[in-house]
């Protein structure tokens, strides 16, 4: 399974960024690999609409089964909740940290959005 996580660089040593539509970069980590790639996701950050279902419809073409982020919308909720995509909540840490308290069972899914659209 694959987990993605909002971030604000190009590495797992990068701090989460705790939004998702609008977050520049997501890093797909491989559980069973043990590997991480990165998705630019910087065409969402300007957007003046839709960045969260964009969002969630580039992590869900990468393969991921989790994301991981700090706040998603209603919209993006909704696509990711489609595909099987189950959201865990986390802030104030690094990607790699996410996905530890990943990997230890310490995140929580989400059973619904926790903002409204349109936050920045």
């Amino acid at each position: 399974m694959k987990l993605a996580v909002s971030s604000k660089g190009e590495n797992p040593d990068s701090p989460l960024d705790e939004r998702f539509g609008r977050a520049p970069f997501f890093i797909v980590y491989d559980l069973e690999n043990d590997t991480c790639t990165c998705i630019d996701n910087k065409q969402n950050y300007n957007s003046p609409q839709g960045a969260g279902i964009q969002s969630a419809q580039n992590v869900v073409n990468a393969g991921a089964g989790v994301v991981i982020t700090g706040n998603v919308g209603p919209k993006a909720f909704q696509v990711l909740k489609a595909s099987g995509v189950k959201v865990c909540l986390a802030e104030g840490m690094t990607v790699k940290e996410a996905i530890n308290m990943y990997k230890q069972g310490r995140l929580s899914t989400a059973e619904t959005n926790n903002i409204e659209g349109h936050w920045v």
